[in-house]
């Protein structure tokens, strides 16, 4: 594995707003010597691959907010940052009905190798953060970027952009209620997926740790181009500058979790 191969990469911002950004699937980027884990390159370029447009809004919010920020470098395809450790589909070897070649089979030690070279790293930088917050005595809240697919299994997706949550609805609840009152707007609430996930990013760094936290998902067709994701900067900066800001935000208060963990 080539040593200049960094598996995250910092966003510098004012830890004085009290926001962290996070972006978990924000490139498609396989490092060698992995080649592309037997995929032609154009399945690289598909929403398996990594969060279309997720990384230029992430960038986008950080640069208009003033805020600082993680994101993986690597396509999730060779791991997953936002799944547990245990989770079985941490690493897929079949993912929207492509067989990733170079997942299967996957010995028990190049499953832990790729642990601990890309996934453990992301996730303690990530923790590393936190921990800086908390020691200029700034609690922080937290927001993943992510980006979903348009269409999934032959069905248009409704949703514009949609708000994942778990148990703990202060930073979720006023963001929800802010993107509804958008004019021409349809907001999802735990679509297209729900975000009671055991051992996924905002479970691991923000339910355990009783931080205020939310996942932004945007359809990724909204996104695509970079003249349109910067759009929706303009739009969402200052809705999530609003909310974030808000005392209850800045407080340490563990809600527990959906999944029972």
């Amino acid at each position: 594995m080539p040593q200049e191969f960094v598996p995250y990469e910092v966003v510098p911002g004012e830890y004085s707003k009290g926001l962290i950004l996070l972006c978990d699937h924000a490139r498609n980027t396989i490092p060698q010597p992995y080649g592309t884990l037997g995929l032609p390159a154009c399945e690289l370029e598909r929403h398996i691959a990594y969060d279309i447009g997720a990384e230029t809004v992430m960038r986008g919010l950080a640069a208009k907010l003033g805020v600082p920020g993680v994101l993986a470098t690597y396509s999730r395809l060779l791991i997953d940052p936002n799944r547990g450790e245990d989770d079985p589909t941490l690493i897929r070897q079949i993912y929207d009905g492509t067989i990733i070649p170079g997942n299967y089979p996957l010995s028990d030690g190049e499953r832990k190798r790729r642990r601990d070279a890309f996934y453990r790293p992301y996730h303690e930088q990530v923790s590393g953060m936190i921990d800086d917050f908390l020691a200029q005595d700034i609690i922080p809240a937290v927001i993943a970027i992510h980006s979903m697919t348009d269409r999934w299994n032959g069905l248009a997706r409704p949703w514009h952009l949609s708000v994942l949550w778990d148990s703990d609805p202060r930073l979720a609840g006023p963001l929800l209620t802010a993107f509804r009152a958008l004019p021409d707007i349809t907001v999802g609430e735990n679509e297209p997926y729900d975000g009671a996930l055991a051992g996924d990013t905002m479970h691991r760094h923000c339910t355990s740790r009783g931080l205020s936290h939310a996942l932004i998902e945007i359809r990724q067709d909204l996104v695509r181009e970079e003249k349109d994701a910067m759009r929706w900067v303009d739009t969402l900066s200052p809705i999530i500058e609003k909310v974030s800001a808000l005392p209850h935000n800045h407080v340490m208060l563990h809600h527990g979790s959906r999944t029972g963990r």
